[in-house]
């Protein structure tokens, strides 16, 4: 029988999921349409379209810097019921903006909005999660935001071809609606974490100002977004290029791939650790960056996508809760705003980067060459095990009846 102590799925930690879920449903709904009804209704040029993607992007960053501070003293329902009520405004403003520029700034209060409930919902559920099975938690958890990524674009773009955009704007109201019934007794009934992790789970004493120890891993959560910022922003024009239609459908088999991978890996993680999981993954999203590099068929553009999705399934989660377990609970919003900020930073600087190599040869290249950010993450990951091993090794000789312990 399972210890209460270490029950999973509890009503909070359930609720919280179906609030994530909601959350970034209403974020994909539009993200995705939005470029096409801009271009269309306001004869945007390629660099203005770009704009409402990077201005929500930096708005969401800068306000989850804002918000892992304001979580750090204790107002994590101010946050919260205010980045959702941002959110609120902005999407039902997109009815009355009547210029690029009023909606450029619903964009950007959008941002605002979401990166505060972006920060603010892992916090809550990492606090719910038992320790012990913080790895496969929060692999759930990341589970609902995988929904939404297959399920958001797709929705949003049939309301918007067959509907038209008021009834986008209604229909993604009605889901940040719901999240406040939700949430509403969440917020009471959960607590704010109040004292440290157990000795084996956090390597990383309470302090003021900013925990070090998160830099490694925002730096290979970056690098491996990257990667994604490339399939979010070419993908459709790769499928141009060689003929390959509808390869919007490699989101679809990358989510199922997510989908399965992700109980998997949390639960390893929770047993052995990121260590047995990181270097396996980084594999998985070079073989199937270079699959899909290769892809002149839908069979093949599936099996790229699930090898990539193995990949990106595994690292995703294992990268958040290690992060999280790095630091004190009162740090964990700080973590989450590294972690969601470190990849949305990928992901715009994957779409540039990327998009100048495509320029200068093909897509199908370039998805080569940004695997090549992958082996930088590989290489670097190595010698951080390479240079923990020797410290462990070298403490181990000076204290030979002491058990060290690292995360």
């Amino acid at each position: 029988m399972e210890d209460i102590k270490d029950k999973l799925w509890t009503r909070e930690f359930v609720m919280l999921t179906v609030c994530n879920l909601l959350l970034f449903l209403n974020l994909q709904m539009v993200l995705s349409p939005l470029p096409g009804y801009v271009k269309e209704h306001f004869h945007a040029s390629p660099f203005t379209v770009s704009l409402f993607t990077t201005v929500f992007a930096l708005s969401a960053i800068m306000s989850r810097l804002f918000s892992a501070k304001a979580l750090e003293k204790g107002k994590r329902n101010v946050i919260l019921f205010l980045g959702l009520v941002l959110m609120l405004l902005a999407t039902g403003g997109y009815l009355w903006s009547g210029t690029l520029t009023l909606l450029l700034l619903m964009r950007i209060v959008f941002g605002v909005g979401f990166g505060m409930g972006s920060t603010t919902l892992p916090t809550m559920a990492s606090g719910v999660i038992p320790v012990r099975r913080l790895g496969e938690g929060m692999g759930y958890f990341g589970l609902s935001t995988s929904i939404a990524l297959s399920l958001g674009p797709v929705i949003g773009s049939m309301l918007l071809d067959k509907q038209g955009f008021s009834s986008l704007v209604y229909a993604t109201l009605i889901v940040i609606a719901l999240i406040f019934p939700l949430v509403y007794p969440l917020a009471k009934k959960v607590k704010p974490p109040a004292a440290a992790l157990p000795e084996e789970f956090s390597a990383v004493p309470s302090q003021k100002g900013f925990p070090k120890a998160l830099l490694l891993p925002s730096l290979l959560n970056f690098l491996m977004s990257i990667t994604y910022g490339g399939l979010l922003s070419f993908i459709n024009l790769f499928g141009k290029e060689v003929s390959l239609a509808n390869a919007s459908l490699f989101f679809l088999f990358n989510a199922v791939a997510v989908v399965l991978i992700r109980p998997i890996s949390g639960k390893i993680y929770d047993k052995k650790g990121h260590q047995a999981l990181l270097i396996p993954a980084a594999l998985f999203l070079i073989g199937g960056l270079w699959l899909l590099s290769f892809s002149t068929s839908t069979g093949f553009l599936a099996l790229a996508a699930l090898c990539y999705g193995l990949g990106f399934g595994t690292a995703q989660p294992t990268l958040q809760s290690w992060m999280i377990q790095l630091v004190p609970p009162q740090k964990q919003g700080m973590a989450n705003s590294m972690y969601f900020n470190s990849l949305d930073f990928g992901i715009a600087i994957g779409a540039l980067v990327l998009g100048q190599i495509a320029a200068f040869s093909s897509y199908g290249s370039m998805y080569r060459y940004s695997s090549l950010f992958l082996g930088i993450f590989i290489v670097v990951y190595a010698l951080y095990l390479l240079t923990r091993s020797k410290r462990a090794g070298t403490a181990h000789k000076a204290q030979p009846d002491q058990q060290t312990l690292e995360s």
